[in-house]
């Protein structure tokens, strides 16, 4: 996104400045840890209450700056399930949400996010995709058939600094630009889903479930 655009949205944004919010952005800079950031965070909450959601499931949820922002958006009454691979990442996740005062529908899942999926029952009425790129494509196929009817899919990085168009010349990651690129290709195709990319940040995929 053009800097001085996403400067302008950002600013927009600044009411969101909670403490804790704010300890969460100056943690991921500080140990050059990668969130969504306050653009897609918001994104996020706003389709989630457009849909009245009250189940999601994130893929890949790091130290719970997503969460946060699902949190918000289902509330207390409402399911959440952030999953990583690092135990240290559910302690930080449950303290920062903890006194945010947004850890009531959170329970966190330590291990493969995909496998996690596999051992929850029911439909979600969203699910969340920011594991590795390389594992985007398995992320989708395991998660198409979990979505309600009228629930989301929703997907971080998927234009993935632009590489996605073979045009940036600075391809530094072939094979995770191959897999998104196979990834969105699948969710454009489906015809189970309604589809588009909002091109906030890194690009967000969107795929409603049709039927």
């Amino acid at each position: 996104m053009n800097p001085s655009v996403e400067a302008y949205m950002r600013e927009l944004q600044a009411h969101h400045d909670e403490p804790v919010l704010l300890e969460m952005e100056a943690h991921a800079r500080e140990h050059n840890f990668p969130i969504v950031g306050r653009l897609v965070g918001v994104t996020l909450e706003v389709l989630a209450r457009s849909i009245g959601a009250r189940r999601v499931v994130e893929l890949g949820s790091g130290f719970g700056y997503s969460g946060y922002w699902f949190s918000r958006a289902i509330g207390s009454e409402g399911e959440l399930h952030l999953t990583d691979d690092d135990e240290a990442n559910a302690v930080k996740a449950a303290d920062y949400l903890g006194r945010a005062g947004l850890d009531g529908p959170v329970e966190f899942h330590v291990g493969d996010a995909v496998t996690t999926l596999g051992t929850l029952a029911d439909d979600f009425d969203v699910v969340y995709n920011d594991i590795d790129k390389e594992g985007y494509p398995d992320a989708w196929r395991a998660a198409r058939d979990r979505i309600r009817v009228g629930g989301l899919y929703v997907c971080d990085n998927v234009l993935w600094y632009g590489s996605v168009t073979g045009e940036t010349g600075d391809d530094r990651r072939p094979k995770a630009t191959k897999s998104i690129m196979e990834h969105n290709r699948l969710i454009a195709d489906d015809a189970d889903y309604l589809s588009t990319i909002v091109p906030t940040r890194d690009g967000v995929m969107v795929g409603l479930r049709l039927r």
